[in-house]
């Protein structure tokens, strides 16, 4: 045992750091898993429906989770105290997965990733109506550049703006509802049982719509992409589970913005994109409003 209390592992790490560090790496490699999968609803969006592809995703997603949580919760992981909240969270994150695979079809992924960066600043935004939770001037300027970083991204009313990149936007905005969401059944139901709920819009509610548009994976590889997208979406949510039950949020999170740079790698290996000066500029403000707001919500909780 240390001087300080603190356990000792045979590598000199202290217990805390040696889990922060373990925190850090999870959320580092869900920055990884995301934007594979990204890159493999690019490629399928090519030949297949939209519609399709992000089913697929969600549908991955919910065996997964059955599959992990089923056999020892049994049915009452079904059981919830609030019905519509979890409904909403479910419509809420199918449209932000359905919004983002339509737009990346069209354009870069690491320019999707950079827009789609902006969620905690929606967070932050909705926070105060819908939660009752305080801002200040300072974050509502935080806010107010982090949407300029936006628009350096997009760049609307110049040659190089692509409408999809809207469909981004809209992304963000419903991933942001559904975490402010995700905030109000938080302490009323289980972890396991929102786990299980986010998915199910899209994997059950869209089998109507799968008959009009299912097109029979014509490949092994596009079938082994299809069935990729929703084991990497689920290991990816849990890395980010998992990270946080490891090291505080106001640790790792900041660690979310790898993805960023995960995103250019797979663009270039998948696609041979590079992004230009303009996006690593906007990308580069998105990230300092995020990372400022996150340090304030941090400073007024302690």
């Amino acid at each position: 045992m240390a001087a300080d209390g603190v356990t000792k592992t045979a590598t000199g790490l202290g217990l805390f750091d040696r889990r922060l560090l373990l925190g850090i790496l999870f959320i580092c490699l869900s920055g990884v898993v995301f934007p594979v999968m990204n890159g493999f609803a690019k490629f399928l969006g090519a030949e297949y429906s939209f519609l399709q592809v992000s089913w697929a995703r969600a549908f991955g997603h919910f065996v997964f989770i059955l599959l992990a949580f089923l056999p020892q919760h049994g049915l009452g992981l079904l059981r919830t105290k609030r019905p519509m909240i979890q409904f909403g969270r479910a419509v809420m994150l199918y449209v932000s997965n359905l919004c983002f695979f339509f737009a990346i079809v069209f354009i870069p992924i690491a320019d999707a990733a950079a827009i789609s960066m902006t969620s905690p600043l929606v967070v932050a935004l909705l926070a105060w109506p819908l939660l009752g939770e305080r801002t200040n001037a300072a974050r509502l300027v935080a806010l107010a550049i982090g949407f300029v970083g936006v628009l350096i991204v997009i760049r609307p009313g110049t040659d190089l703006f692509h409408w999809a990149s809207l469909f981004v936007v809209a992304s963000s905005v419903c991933y942001g509802m559904y975490q402010i969401l995700t905030r109000k059944v938080a302490g009323i139901d289980s972890p396991e049982t929102s786990a299980v709920y986010a998915p199910i819009i899209g994997a059950i509610g869209m089998l109507l719509v799968m008959p009009f548009v299912w097109r029979t994976p014509g490949t092994l590889v596009d079938l082994g992409m299809f069935l990729g997208l929703g084991v990497l979406g689920a290991a990816g949510h849990y890395f980010v589970a998992k990270a946080l039950t490891l090291a505080p949020a106001n640790l790792v999170s900041p660690f979310q913005y790898f993805q960023l740079f995960a995103s250019v790698i797979v663009g270039y290996l998948f696609f041979a994109a590079l992004p230009d000066a303009a996006m690593w500029i906007g990308a580069g403000i998105i990230m300092v409003s995020g990372l400022y707001i996150g340090w304030t919500q941090t400073r007024v909780a302690k």
